[in-house]
């Protein structure tokens, strides 16, 4: 890097204002930071995206804003937010201070364009990946220490084995860090890396054996099959597929088997559904079969643009009059992606939010381990949102926004020909290679 005679201080060294490399370096720390937290804070979360933002102004050029915008990955998500903004208009019976809330689910997808930028020039994704897995690791320690003596459970309000945030957001932060470390292991264990890998084999099988017998939710336990057969196609030849399928398939038997606690979640699903059948009682299920249908009903009155921005806890309010048991409960999220954006945008929105998924999971179709951890994440919360509304959430929505923008940002950089000319000097990442097939 050429350094002019008007950058060099008083000490014969370079600007700290002009030092592109130390700004790029302290915003990754400031990720890094914000991915350990993540697990366990909500504040800390905002905290050092805030960081990160502010360490990234002095690193800004044009040149990152026009490549971004050739990117129908990075302009989506910001399409999707804009789209919330203009929402806002047609929001007319809503109150401004329910539309301006309706915001901010979506404003955190206008860090993934910047995300994938940054660490495309930076290449310290695996500084985060690596903080972010460490930091799992602890909770589902601290997870299996409750569960085991039940005298470190220190607050009796909190579900057993969680011990902080709630077991939704726990469950999706363990089956992203499981499926992250079975792929990564298999690279490592073709690279001749044998005991890192089975650590990091040791560790998935632990975030599963954590959910099977601790806690989780029950969306997670729909993700899992679909991440297994993807990771068996991934990373096996045709016989390989059909031997970890077959692993899979027995393993499953024998948790379901071993595990009280996994056939009590299953079996209350049709508990839960005969109770609100039959009463019209208030139940998990239940609940999220009145939100569908309402949702849907809603869908129907406004099917284009939607009711706006901010509309959907005014429109359950108002459909609740009168109503008893699940019927009257009033919520301002219909615990499915797809009817959230589609109440508030309609069809239009829909449009942008599938648009969106599928640019991103067509980004991470090749090989390598950031394609192979960005395709995870856009899997888990494709499969996720059909029973929850994970990307406008604030942990899985995050967990969504760091896996895509620095995957993406990993796979961008590591394209033969880039088209990228960086001020400063490159920095050099550890090699990502393809998982290969076992």
């Amino acid at each position: 890097m050429t350094v002019n005679a008007s950058d060099i201080g008083a000490r014969g060294s370079p600007s700290i204002w002009r030092n592109t490399a130390a700004w790029i370096k302290a915003a990754d720390i400031a990720v890094v930071l914000l991915a350990i937290s993540l697990p366990w804070s909500t504040s800390l979360v905002a905290i050092f995206a805030v960081v990160w933002l502010l360490l990234l102004i002095p690193t800004a050029e044009l040149r990152d804003f026009t490549e971004t915008l050739k990117r129908p990955a990075c302009v989506l998500p910001v399409l999707l937010f804009a789209l919330a903004v203009v929402g806002t208009l047609w929001a007319t019976d809503i109150p401004w201070a329910a539309r301006l809330q309706g915001i901010n689910p979506v404003a955190k997808l206008l860090a993934i364009p910047i995300l994938i930028r940054h660490f495309e020039k930076s290449g310290r994704g695996l500084w985060v990946g690596v903080g972010f897995l460490a930091s799992c690791t602890v909770v589902m320690l601290a997870s299996w220490l409750m569960f085991v003596d039940r005298r470190f459970v220190f607050d009796a309000t909190r579900s057993l084995g969680v011990p902080v945030k709630n077991y939704i957001a726990q469950s999706q932060e363990f089956a992203l860090c499981a499926f992250a470390a079975f792929g990564t292991a298999v690279y490592l264990l073709k690279t001749g890396r044998k005991p890192t890998a089975a650590l990091l084999a040791i560790l998935g099988v632990g975030f599963l054996a954590n959910m099977v017998f601790v806690a989780s939710s029950r969306t997670v336990f729909v993700c899992i099959p679909v991440l297994f057969v993807i990771f068996a196609v991934m990373h096996f030849s045709s016989r390989g597929v059909v031997l970890v399928m077959a692993a899979a398939i027995v393993l499953g038997a024998i948790g379901w088997i071993s595990s009280p606690y996994l056939q009590m979640r299953t079996t209350m699903i049709f508990t839960e559904y005969q109770i609100y059948r039959d009463t019209n009682a208030i139940t998990s299920v239940g609940e999220r079969l009145e939100f569908w249908r309402k949702s849907i009903k809603f869908v129907e009155e406004a099917p284009l643009v939607g009711h706006g921005t901010g509309s959907t806890k005014t429109l359950f309010a108002q459909d609740a009059v009168g109503q008893t048991g699940a019927s009257a409960q009033i919520i301002g999220n219909p615990h499915n992606q797809t009817l959230n954006v589609a109440v508030q945008w309609g069809i239009i929105g829909c449009l942008v939010l599938y648009a969106m998924w599928f640019l991103h999971l067509k980004m991470f179709t090749g090989s390598g381990l950031a394609a192979w951890i960005g395709l995870v994440a856009v899997v888990e919360n494709f499969v996720s949102s059909l029973l929850n509304s994970h990307l406008f959430d604030f942990t899985e929505g995050w967990i969504y926004v760091l896996a895509v923008g620095i995957a993406g940002g990993m796979v961008a950089r590591a394209r033969p020909v880039s088209a990228v000319t960086e001020a400063s000097p490159r920095i050099t990442a550890p090699a990502v290679a393809p998982a290969g097939r076992a």
